[in-house]
Parts: C-alpha cells; sequence; structure tokens
C-alpha cells in the first residue's frame, strides 16, 4: 500500500508550514496534538527532541567545509530517490532559500538533471548520496576519495553521511507514522489465528550464515579519526553520550568530527534501543537486525545479532534471518514482525495502514509499532554511515595462519 493521505483534522501541509515548523517530522506526516498517534510519537520525548535536534544540527551553517546549500541538495535527493514527497518539499524549500543559484539547483534535482546541469564539486556530493540512499552496500573507498577531490575535509565528509543516513532514518520514521496515522482512522482487527510455532532454540555460535555471522567483528575508517589526546570537551562528552566504550572505537572516533550531531544521535540511539515500556528490548534488536541484514552491513547485523540472543536466550530466528529474512520468525508475531520491518526498510513509500493492522493483530499496540519502526529507521542511519566511512573486516576473509 502506498502512505494514506492526511487523517481527519490533520492540519494542511504547506511549504510555509514546513520551512517554519518547530518539528519537522510532525509537520511531514501530518500529526497534531490531540491526535492519537500524536500522542504515542510524543510519549518516547527523547526520541523527538533528538531527532529535531540532529535535523537542525545537520543543516546548521555552523558547520563548516560544505555549504547548507549543498547538505539540502543532498537531502532534497534522498527524499526524492526514497518518494518521500512530504519531506522532498521540505528539503525543497530550505534549498530554494539558500540563494538564486541554490533555487536553481533545486529545479535541476527536481527535473532529475542534476547529473548534468549542476557544478562538479555538487555533482560528486549527489553521486554520493544516491549511492548512500538506494544502495548502502555499494558504498566503497573510491566514492570517500571523490569527495576528498573534490575539496571535502574529512568533518565536512562525515557532516554529508550523517545528513544523508539521518534522512533515511526520517524516510522511514515519516512512513511509519503515516501508516500509524492511517491505521488509527480504521477499527481495531481481529487477533491473528496463533499458526505453527516453532520450538525456541539456542543455536551453537559463532553462526556463519550466507555471509553473516553473530561473532565480534572490527570496523576500519577510510579516514582519519579524532584523536582522543587532541579531542575538545564537545568531542568527548559526545563519545561519553553514546557509550562507555565509545573512545575506543575508531567508528565514534571518526563520527566525533562533528560532536553536535554526534551528541544528538547518540541520544536518539539509547532513547530508541534502551528506554523502558512499549515493545521489548529483544524486538527492537531484532527489528535492527533485520534492517542491518537487508542493508547488507555485517559489522551491525552481527553486533544486534549477538544482543537479541542474550536477550531473548535464543538464536533461532537469527538463523532463520541469516538464511532467509522472508521465511525468519518461529511465530505469527515474530514473523509479522520481521516482514513489516522489511518493508519498511526497503520500501517504506508503499507502507500502509494495512501493514500496521497486520502487526496489530499479531499482538503489538501502536506504542510498540512505534517502537519498531524507530528501531528500522535508527539503523536505515546506522548502517550508511557503517557501510560508506569504512569496512569490515570478515573473518573468512583473513589470511590463514
Amino acid at each position: 500500500m502506498t502512505n494514506p493521505p492526511p487523517s481527519p483534522g490533520a492540519p494542511a501541509m504547506t511549504l510555509e508550514t514546513l520551512a517554519t515548523t518547530a518539528d519537522v517530522v510532525d509537520a511531514c506526516v501530518p500529526l497534531a496534538p490531540g491526535q492519537t498517534i500524536h500522542t504515542v510519537r510524543h510519549a518516547r520525548a527523547k526520541v523527538v527532541a533528538a531527532t529535531q535536534a540532529s535535523h537542525d544540527g545537520l543543516l546548521s551553517p555552523a558547520v563548516a567545509g560544505i555549504s547548507v546549500a549543498e547538505r539540502a541538495a543532498a537531502a532534497l535527493l534522498a527524499c526524492q530517490r526514497s518518494h518521500a514527497s512530504a519531506l522532498a518539499d521540505h528539503y525543497r524549500t530550505l534549498l530554494q532559500q539558500a540563494g538564486p543559484e541554490a533555487a536553481a539547483w533545486a529545479g535541476a534535482i527536481t527535473a532529475g538533471r542534476w547529473q548534468a546541469d549542476l557544478p562538479p564539486r555538487l555533482g560528486t556530493i549527489l553521486d554520493y548520496t544516491a549511492k548512500l540512499i538506494e544502495r548502502p552496500i555499494d558504498g566503497d573507498r573510491a566514492a570517500v576519495q571523490a569527495l576528498v577531490q573534490a575539496g571535502l575535509s574529512t568533518p565536512a565528509i562525515v557532516a554529508l553521511a550523517q545528513l544523508i543516513a539521518f534522512v533515511s532514518y526520517q524516510v522511514r520514521l515519516v512512513a511509519g507514522l503515516q501508516a500509524l496515522a492511517a491505521a488509527a482512522q480504521m477499527p481495531a482487527p481481529a487477533p491473528a489465528p496463533a499458526g505453527a510455532a516453532g520450538q525456541p532454540a539456542l543455536l551453537p555460535s559463532p553462526l556463519r550464515i550466507q555471509g553473516f555471522t553473530d561473532e565480534t567483528l572490527p570496523w576500519l575508517p577510510w579516514l582519519d579519526t579524532v584523536v582522543l589526546d587532541a579531542a575538545t570537551p564537545e568531542q568527548l562528552a559526545a563519545l561519553d553520550e553514546m557509550s562507555p566504550t565509545a573512545r575506543q572505537s575508531p567508528y565514534f572516533l571518526l563520527l566525533a568530527h562533528q560532536p553536535e550531531i554526534l551528541l544528538h544521535r547518540s541520544v536518539a540511539f539509547n532513547a530508541i534501543m534502551f528506554a523502558p515500556g512499549g515493545l521489548s528490548r529483544a524486538e527492537r534488536e531484532l527489528g535492527a537486525t533485520v534492517e542491518s541484514r537487508l542493508n547488507g552491513c555485517v559489522y551491525c547485523t552481527s553486533v544486534h545479532a549477538q544482543r537479541f540472543a542474550q536477550l531473548a536466550r535464543r538464536n533461532d530466528v537469527i538463523a532463520q534471518l541469516f538464511q532467509d529474512p522472508a521465511t525468519a520468525g518461529i511465530d505469527a508475531r515474530e514473523r509479522a514482525l520481521v516482514r513489516f520491518a522489511a518493508q519498511l526498510g526497503l520500501q517504506p513509500h508503499t507502507v500502509g495502514a494495512a501493514d500496521v493492522l497486520a502487526l496489530q493483530a499479531a499482538g503489538l499496540p501502536p506504542a510498540e509499532v512505534l517502537d519498531l519502526v524507530h528501531a528500522v529507521a535508527l539503523f536505515a542511519w546506522a548502517n550508511r554511515l557503517m557501510l560508506n566511512l569504512g569496512e569490515t573486516v570478515l573473518p573468512w576473509a583473513a589470511p590463514q595462519a
């Protein structure tokens, strides 16, 4: 199903609203106070605040080395390629407001002429954007080096990658909320038949199936990372907000080149994956693993497969997911969760009310559905950074002793 029309009673969507709203996601769904799904969304207040703060930080003039217009152009292309019309309108408006040249860029991108009619540096930025948005698994060192050759510094490249990855998150969050809002206007579904259920099992580890594993893997950056001894207080604070081990992680030391953006992302990450109530921690990890498996991010898949097994005390569904995501799940609820996560991750513009109602029939109320949407969207963000700023070292690719 396609995204639904605005819910009855929702505010009209206008470019003025999109350009001045205090909350971009609420405006793009759209949601207004008093609506059921607005209430559900704002119950996760830390996620709401961190999402908006990430948007504002990523489009801030304070980010050096890549102009606001270049960033808005990348966001516009990302939304267009994702079939996210309301978000595309928002970023188009921001780009048009950046001046006559930027307005011409907006016209070229909207018309699909971005590969021919734009300055070479911007063309390189948009080539990188298209790769991250559509097939993040195709990211490679050459694409990053093209940005370096176009004159972007490491902090500017990190800002660009964060922006594109964030828009991937934003697209899936808006699509999921639109589907939830449409489902809220319909009668509650009858419980689905339980169907066949497998016996939970903890299989021997490590799992190595179809190029995926649950082993701990190293990750190597393609750009220089922040040196801890020279780190600013802001960089250290952003690292510490993420986790106690972030100072030892090459990945987070690379992202620390943009400490404000990392800080907001860290708040969002921890609020999405660890907040009490709602969807179980294990099922959030399963949603993250589905998205990572389908994006081909071996690193994120391994981390969150481990976390699911630790929380659920089983890994049978992980083995199934590695083998064939289309059939994974040991019971009706789990199969419904995996199917929804896969659809939202791969084709967010097709998610609609019927897909949410299927989850509700499997036993997930709206608040749990939103937690799943958050987890999938978050790993659309995380996978794109992992796959396009560095590489995972695979144990089976290591030279034999």
